[in-house]
């Protein structure tokens, strides 16, 4: 080793306390008094972890406290993880690969889905839409085919950025046999009816969210009959509203590309959106967080064109001036109470989202975790 030369990291400095309740968690860090307090050690890398006080909250935090692995026992799962998630992987399938129980692997896509929902909410644009948008919905479906959903998508017709989503559920429809309309009614009587305005008042929050401080906005859409209801709830954006025909080729030409380009990759990259699967979603809750991290991807990590490996969506709409790895994604631990999430969104990040077979289902309720 040269002499002067040191190889040695420079010691973890805390950017902020992690404590929501105190005024140093988001305020002003330039008069915060902290100390150091010991170490601990565990059985994951890293094994020596230091120890911190807050001295204004009294708190005690970690190193560990900033990490996405935060309390995770199986912290080396979570990057490969965020791959097989976009590469058309079933859990039960990553559970194998990795020799961890299918639970576990449920459980960190859920936290992926959140910390993804948090990086989007941190960097998109908040200001008004500077180009035109697409928007439409795209079809899955919760616990069986008789519980369709609708995932509200907008994406910019130039930059091709998905700037956000929300869902519907909706009662299935099309051609059925005779047995299989019994039955749907049989499910009804028990569960309930979807909302019949589900995709108005949801779409209405999407672009609620999404064009927010915007006076006017150049939309393309198909011509589903709610979208023009839910545009009239939106007053006084302005929404110069194209419509374009579902029997229009999907070509480049097309104004609605982006989002049928969205469409064809979310089928491609999920297995839980093939069209013939095991893998589909037990929980609309589930879909959602596994969305969220399909959107951090395909904004932030994937090139616009996979030949070219050129500027990403979030690049070309000038949000971002590099192209993020998934690691990098992953660097920090993000928290909620610095990144104040919109209400729509907020039930996704809490799992709030319902699943009208699953009455008692699982909710984010952590008082540390992420």
């Amino acid at each position: 080793m040269t002499a002067g030369v040191t190889t040695a990291h420079a010691p973890f400095v805390p950017p902020f306390c992690p404590n929501p309740h105190c005024p140093f968690h988001t305020g002003s860090t330039a008069s915060w008094h902290w100390v150091r307090a010991g170490f601990f050690r565990r059985d994951a890398a890293p094994h020596r972890v230091q120890r911190f006080q807050c001295r204004h909250c009294r708190r005690h935090f970690s190193e560990q406290t900033f990490r996405t692995t935060y309390w995770l026992k199986r912290p080396e799962l979570l990057l490969p993880l965020f791959h097989r998630l976009v590469g058309c992987s079933g859990y039960r399938q990553i559970a194998r690969e990795f020799g961890a129980s299918p639970q576990t692997v449920l459980l960190q896509a859920a936290r992926l889905g959140r910390h993804c929902l948090l990086f989007h909410q941190a960097l998109r644009p908040t200001g008004p839409l500077l180009e035109p948008a697409a928007l439409d919905s795209f079809v899955s479906f919760e616990w069986s085919q008789y519980h369709p959903t609708l995932f509200h998508l907008c994406a910019g017709q130039h930059s091709h950025y998905l700037y956000g989503f929300t869902e519907s559920e909706v009662r299935r429809s099309g051609s059925m046999r005779p047995d299989q309309k019994r039955l749907r009614d049989r499910l009804e009587a028990h569960l309930g009816r979807p909302d019949p305005r589900s995709v108005e008042r949801e779409v209405a929050a999407l672009l609620g969210i999404v064009a927010a401080g915007s006076q006017t906005l150049t939309l393309a859409t198909d011509e589903h009959q709610a979208y023009p209801r839910a545009f009239a709830r939106l007053a006084p954006l302005e929404i110069q509203h194209h419509t374009v025909s579902s029997r229009a080729a999907r070509n480049v030409q097309n104004p609605l590309f982006a989002v049928n380009l969205l469409d064809l990759l979310l089928r491609h990259s999920g297995a839980n959106h093939k069209r013939e699967t095991i893998a589909f979603s037990k929980r609309r809750q589930s879909a959602a967080e596994r969305m969220w991290v399909f959107l951090a991807w395909r904004n932030y990590v994937k090139s616009f064109s996979e030949r070219k490996r050129d500027a990403t969506p979030a690049m070309r709409l000038g949000v971002c001036t590099h192209r993020w790895s998934m690691r990098q994604i992953l660097n920090v631990r993000l928290f909620p109470s610095r990144i104040p999430l919109p209400e729509r969104w907020a039930t996704h990040y809490w799992r709030l989202t319902p699943t009208r077979c699953l009455p008692r289902a699982r909710r984010h309720m952590l008082t540390y975790a992420a």
